[in-house]
């Protein structure tokens, strides 16, 4: 029995899309100019290194400097230091700040730090953006389908209303502090990612050795629904936000072939030609990780893409086995 499983993130709340459903609104057909904070992660390295290949210009928020540097910008978010002049004429603003949400047990002080690590960077940036002259045009700021929290069966689409516990409460507030940027001027667009299929990282990669050793299975019931997102579908949504004036508020960012924890742990297990039969106990889970197990591998929350589907988005690897296989070169 396994209990390196996957760890899925959280959500918040908002419309989705702004004018005609299918209506394909293009922010700019030019060269952009970017500010992404958060850019060293699993995202945001892949984020930056495509918007840069495609020919816009992207600027990344560093900790500890104390000087503009080459494509770097300084800012302090504890100290809630970030020069507004920095944004000032910027195009877009891209937050993918924040604690892994699975990098340990919940403490009290780790429960602080994955509030801390998201509000208040969060709201540095939306002071920064108001109060640059002239403000960026949209800020996509990333967030989780764990807004939703456990509900089932139920089909989870933009306009379903928030969850109870802990990740809904922190995706709530995390929403609401990038929802203070807003202004005639500027659009805001709240990404919540489900679980982020990648072998560089995140879930799959600390499901990969015990699903190798034959120890893989289901999580629980194995009936929850498990809401994820391929790398490559995850960052072309970003991508998408930036460019297209139609996406507007909350916007799931899932793939389309919902998918419970049972039928993910079966497809990993054929995509590595493993057993995947030898379940983890909900009580076992619980043990191990306490009320993280709760809210990140035994709720259901069964998001669906409705807002990227009306505004055109084309998911590349909409399957799970494909997603798996094409993660793992397979």
């Amino acid at each position: 029995m396994s209990l390196s499983v996957p760890l899925c993130l959280c959500g918040i709340p908002i419309s989705g899309i702004a004018g005609a459903p299918g209506v394909l609104q293009s922010e700019t057909e030019a060269e952009m100019r970017i500010v992404v904070s958060g850019a060293s992660g699993m995202i945001g390295t892949q984020l930056t290194r495509r918007l840069v290949d495609k020919g816009h210009e992207v600027k990344r928020l560093v900790r500890g400097r104390s000087a503009v540097a080459g494509d770097e910008l300084a800012w302090d978010p504890g100290a809630g230091k970030l020069d507004p002049g920095h944004l000032a004429g910027v195009d877009a603003v891209v937050n993918l700040n924040g604690r892994n949400i699975g990098g340990g047990r919940w403490t009290a002080s780790t429960k602080h730090e994955l509030w801390s690590s998201r509000s208040e960077p969060t709201r540095v940036l939306a002071d920064a953006i108001r109060n640059a002259e002239p403000p960026p045009r949209v800020l996509v700021n990333a967030s989780a389908t764990g807004y939703y929290g456990d509900r089932g069966d139920e089909v989870l689409d933009e306009t379903a209303g928030r969850g109870s516990g802990f990740l809904a409460d922190l995706c709530a507030a995390w929403e609401t502090e990038a929802e203070e940027a807003r202004s005639k001027h500027t659009r805001v667009v709240c990404l919540r990612l489900g679980m982020v299929v990648s072998a560089d990282g995140g879930a799959l990669d600390r499901m990969l050795l015990p699903f190798k050793l034959g120890l893989g299975g289901p999580i629980g019931s194995g009936r929850q629904w498990w809401p994820w997102v391929g790398i490559n579908d995850a960052v072309g949504a970003f991508r998408f936000a930036l460019e297209h004036a139609a996406l507007d508020g909350a916007v799931n960012v899932v793939a389309p072939d919902a998918t419970r924890c049972r039928e993910f742990t079966a497809a990993l297990g054929r995509v590595l030609h493993r057993p995947a039969a030898l379940p983890a106990p909900a009580f076992a889970v619980r043990l191990a990780l306490g009320d993280m197990a709760d809210a990140l591998l035994l709720a259901s929350t069964h998001a669906i893409p409705a807002a990227l589907k009306s505004a055109g988005f084309e998911f590349a690897t909409p399957s799970i086995e494909g997603t798996l296989r094409d993660a793992l070169g397979r």
